[in-house]
């Protein structure tokens, strides 16, 4: 099988977890404690592996100076797509109880909300798609991924269903972000497979910096939140989680 294509197969099947998150939400009504407790693990786990996976071997292959820049571009590009998405309703995009607004309260948020999503997926796809070595694929990243998709997809469905939102949207949001992150993660390998690793260095490290800004703005929110003083725990419960699967 083409790298290309496993790439896109294992973005999809990491994405799918957002929907299966969005399930749990719309089918059972889970303690906000819970879903921000899976968040904060989720958190950890996904910090573990920009910093194992994606920062280390960017800065090994592309040097410093060329991993700071991009990792310092992708946060600064995050954060100024947020904060445009949030003056236009997708600020608590990923918040489970009473703070999304519905689209009579905000008109155009429902919108804003799914472009949100979607900004929140594709560095992730995009660095699944980059991990793959000789078709095989990162098992770290992989694990990160698919584990953190699960809260964000179990936290915002609920989210949206208390503000009101359709079974149709809620799940054609997750569908279609599921079905993006495995079109990013085939193009990121498709377009960057001969590409020289002081390009991919710096591309992964750009990723990475989108990552730890969607971390710190989106999930670490809600994970405090709720779990206040245990979100410390179990976020380095997550960060060891990864730390094991990276080292085993």
């Amino acid at each position: 099988m083409p790298e290309w294509v496993a790439a896109g197969l294992w973005g999809l099947a990491a994405g799918s977890t957002l929907v299966v998150g969005a399930a749990v939400a719309w089918l059972v009504r889970v303690p906000a404690r819970v879903v921000a407790a899976v968040m904060a693990f989720g958190a950890g786990v996904l910090i573990a592996a920009l910093s194992f996976e994606l920062v280390d071997e960017a800065a090994r292959t592309g040097g410093l100076a060329a991993t700071a820049g991009g990792f310092l571009a992708g946060a600064l590009a995050y954060v100024a797509a947020n904060i445009a998405l949030s003056r236009r309703g997708a600020r608590h995009r990923k918040r489970s109880s009473g703070l999304q607004p519905s689209e009579e309260q905000h008109a155009g948020s429902g919108t804003a909300i799914a472009v949100g999503a979607l900004l929140d997926g594709v560095p992730e796809s995009v660095v699944l798609g980059l991990s793959l070595h000789g078709g095989g694929v990162g098992v770290t990243v992989l694990a990160a991924v698919a584990i953190s998709n699960l809260p964000e997809g179990l936290s915002s469905a609920a989210g949206m269903k208390e503000a009101g939102r359709s079974a149709r949207y809620v799940f054609g949001v997750w569908a279609a972000i599921a079905a993006a992150s495995g079109v990013a993660a085939l193009l990121g390998r498709a377009a960057l497979a001969d590409a020289s690793p002081q390009l991919v260095a710096v591309i992964t490290a750009v990723a990475a910096g989108a990552i730890l800004a969607m971390v710190a703005d989106t999930m670490i929110p809600e994970a405090f939140e709720r779990a206040h003083l245990y979100a410390g725990l179990l976020t380095t419960l997550g960060f060891l989680t990864a730390f094991v699967i990276d080292r085993v």
